[in-house]
């Protein structure tokens, strides 16, 4: 099995079948979706008859659907996982986005594989793995920079897959517990309380104070878009998009942006093509800064770097828009950088830095109406637009159009005409209609009005190239019964193009079974049942730690791992303060997290830079969560087991 990595694709995200409807008319090549269960985000379920819908809608356009089955799984929950698996399989879905080994070893229908970012891929020895197990396209790690990813590449020939937007888990994926152990809410089982997404007080080994009440494990959001061209020279070919819980807007949006940029690649780079057919037109000007974000960083993507950060706050602040200069008692008077109108939804940040805001419902040049008059304006304060009325406006309409090119001929044949059209992949269709022939009393009118009539392709999904004809002398055809001829011609075509679609064909695992990189597993495997550690002991393991989401009697464990690391955000990191001799400023581990009764420990494993959030289950939730548990050989706890 090898992969074709000069075919790019646009991979978007889908709340639902309307979302990832509207993701492919604005020019994903894929879209990835949640069945009706086992899909990792709470919320985001959708019925197997809606994802047939969806998957009948991308496959005219030659693009696929994958379908997240990406939670770990309990042994009850094994045979409800294959049965809806192979309802999707029948439903049209052309791969499935997992994370629990246990898949490996099930009847399954002949459907591809793809490994999930919570598989915690960081380089290329896991990759390799992954790959010769069967999986055709691994999803890497966010943190890997674009130097880890090329050594991927060389190692490995599946389809390498990156987020390239959107919100950033600042654990890696599948490495993070803080939600279950305080909750009981598994992130790995979807259902994940944002426990990053908090405040708290960060403080040193003598119990000082170094951050108050800030989110300290919050990060901006995620923006590839200047490394597209160096992600593609590193080996990536799938540019994935994260969202699976946002909205229309949202995907409309940022799938249009992508798809701007990588057609600008695809035009200036003969050799690259894409994954789908047809090219998508916009009514609109694509505009991220417009839709909910955090700030914008590129991460790790060109190593290590400050201001990753959104420490301030976790919600969406908008682009600055005006300095308030007076405030009267139902208005309030600014100097504008931007037009504001009815609808716009402001923020500001109030006196305790934290974010509020404000909808506009009547804007008269500088003044500006509230619906509600907050108490704590003041002149000099900024104001960010973080809702464009008018730019949502124009997405809640219809924004795109996507078009496949077609040529068409119109030939005379025994019995009458037949029309034949061929589309940019190869597919063809052709109709023929049985009339008499009458000279036409001007040739060249007629054969005009021929070429236009064929050309009116405007309620279908196809534009025409070029029209060309079969004789020399037209006859006289009414406009209505070419009109036929053409419509039945292009029924034609969009069958023949559903039954081209190819799905693509499941890897195969080498043999004998690969040896698994390590020969002992952690909790941080995440192996919740008896086919994952069968699959395990396949590949070499010989010690298979429970899952942590079983283990119920870990104690302290590290909780998140995490390339952020707030020694270095603090400018506390002994690697950066060693250039200047300043080591001794650096106290001794631990530092500690507080929010509120919850205390967290950080430990830092600088050869690795990374940082280890360390706590215990809460006794609540052990309580809640208390069931009979099948324990394994299990290996020593501590973070220093991290293999997995």
């Amino acid at each position: 099995m090898s992969a074709d990595r000069s075919t790019l694709e646009l991979l978007a995200p889908a709340r639902d079948a309307e979302i990832g409807i509207e993701a492919i008319n604005h020019g994903a090549d894929a879209v990835y979706i949640g069945g009706p269960s086992f899909g990792a985000r709470k919320g985001a379920d959708n019925e197997v008859s809606d994802i047939a819908r969806l998957c009948a809608h991308a496959h005219r356009f030659h693009a696929r659907v994958f379908a997240t089955m990406n939670t770990i799984l309990r042994d009850d929950e094994l045979e409800p996982a294959r049965r809806t698996i192979w309802q999707l399989y029948d439903a049209g879905v052309d791969a499935l986005i997992v994370q629990d080994m246990a898949l490996c070893e099930m009847d399954l229908p002949p459907i591809q594989l793809h490994a999930s970012t919570q598989t915690d891929i960081r380089d290329e020895r896991k990759a390799r793995f992954l790959q010769d197990v069967g999986f055709t396209q691994i999803v890497l790690a966010r943190e890997m920079t674009i130097e880890d990813i090329r050594k991927v590449a060389a190692h490995t020939s599946c389809v390498l897959e990156y987020f390239v937007h959107g919100a950033l888990c600042v654990a890696y994926s599948g490495q993070c517990y803080i939600s279950h152990a305080h909750t009981g809410r598994s992130a790995n089982r979807g259902e994940c309380s944002q426990a990053c997404r908090l405040p708290y007080t960060l403080t040193d080994a003598q119990g000082r104070v170094v951050a108050h009440d800030k989110h300290l494990l919050s990060m901006k959001d995620n923006d590839q878009s200047a490394n597209l061209r160096a992600l593609i020279d590193a080996g990536i070919s799938s540019f994935k998009i994260e969202g699976r819980l946002k909205d229309m807007a949202y995907v409309k949006n940022i799938t249009a942006y992508y798809r701007t940029l990588l057609d600008g690649i695809l035009d200036e780079r003969p050799a690259l093509r894409r994954a789908s057919s047809g090219r998508s037109t916009f009514t609109f000007t694509p505009q991220p800064e417009k839709t909910f974000n955090r700030g914008l960083t590129d991460y790790f993507a060109n190593g290590r770097q400050h201001g990753i950060e959104a420490f301030e706050s976790p919600a969406f602040v908008g682009e600055e828009a005006a300095t308030i200069t007076r405030v009267g008692s139902d208005h309030i008077e600014v100097e504008a950088a931007v037009d504001i109108h009815n609808g716009d939804g402001l923020s500001y940040y109030d006196s305790h830095r934290e974010v509020s805001g404000l909808r506009i419902n009547v804007a008269q040049g500088r003044r500006l109406y509230p619906n509600a008059m907050p108490d704590d304006l003041k002149p000099g304060m900024t104001l960010y637009r973080n809702r464009d009325q008018a730019f949502e406006r124009a997405l809640e309409r219809k924004s795109a159009e996507r078009r496949v090119r077609i040529d068409l001929q119109l030939d005379e044949v025994a019995q009458g005409y037949a029309l034949t059209l061929c589309d940019e992949d190869g597919v063809s269709a052709r109709a023929e209609l049985a009339h008499d022939r009458q000279p036409a009393r001007d040739p060249a009118r007629a054969l005009a009005a021929m070429r236009d009539s064929l050309a009116k392709l405007g309620n279908t999904m196809f534009e025409a190239g070029e029209i060309a004809f079969g004789f020399a002398q037209p006859a006289f055809l009414p406009a209505s019964v070419l009109n036929g001829l053409r419509r039945d011609a292009v029924a034609l075509l969009e069958q023949n193009r559903l039954k081209a679609h190819v799905r693509p064909r499941p890897g195969v695992p080498v043999q004998p079974p690969v040896r698994f990189t390590d020969s002992e597993l952690s909790y941080l495997a995440n192996v919740y049942n008896e086919k994952a550690r069968a699959f395990y002991r396949k590949h070499g393991v010989e010690l298979i730690a429970d899952a942590y989401e079983a283990n119920q009697t870990l104690g302290e464990a590290s909780l998140m791992i995490t390339k952020h690391c707030l020694r270095f955000s603090h400018n506390l990191c002994p690697k950066e303060l060693k250039e200047y001799d300043l080591r001794g400023m650096v106290k001794a581990e631990p530092m500690t997290l507080i929010n509120g009764n919850d205390t967290l420990t950080l430990r830092f494993d600088c050869k690795k830079c990374e940082m280890h959030v360390v706590g215990r289950i809460r006794p609540n939730v052990l309580k809640a969560q208390a069931v009979p548990v099948t324990f394994h050989r299990r290996m020593p706890e501590g973070i220093g087991r991290t293999k997995a």
